[in-house]
């Protein structure tokens, strides 16, 4: 999980379909499999299997770094609100399935994406994150 800087309600819209489109890019050069994820208007969660030989942090920093320059790249007033070239708020939350199993934390993913916290009807986009 990893907020834009301050939190901005910014992933809406083409720049919400363009992270989207990133992320799932670097994780098909990278070798990682989505198996869920949710983009809010302010943060992104996702559900991956990374491979053993790619570090939390190296798929992060590729994710996070790429994303942040093709967007201020491709959208103007993206570029103008975060004029510090940072558009990801540092860090991110990180943590591993072993305590919990994956249906749990696929059915708070489709959870907390549904309005009012409903569970959500539809299932998810095979490809990873929904819009």
């Amino acid at each position: 999980m990893w907020t834009p800087k301050y939190r901005y309600k910014v992933l809406f819209g083409e720049v919400r379909i363009r992270v989207r489109d990133i992320i799932r890019q670097v994780c098909s050069e990278m070798g990682v499999n989505i198996v869920s994820g949710a983009l809010s208007r302010d943060h992104v969660h996702l559900f991956v299997e990374i491979p053993p030989h790619i570090s939390v942090s190296k798929f992060m920093q590729n994710a996070k770094g790429r994303s942040s320059r093709r967007i201020q790249q491709e959208f103007e007033h993206i570029r103008k609100r975060y004029w510090g070239q940072r558009f990801w708020a540092r860090g991110y939350f990180s943590t591993t399935s072993g305590n919990i199993t994956d249906d749990v934390i696929t059915a708070y993913l489709e959870r907390h994406t549904a309005p009012h916290g409903q569970a959500s009807a539809s299932r998810p986009d095979p490809t990873g994150i929904r819009r």
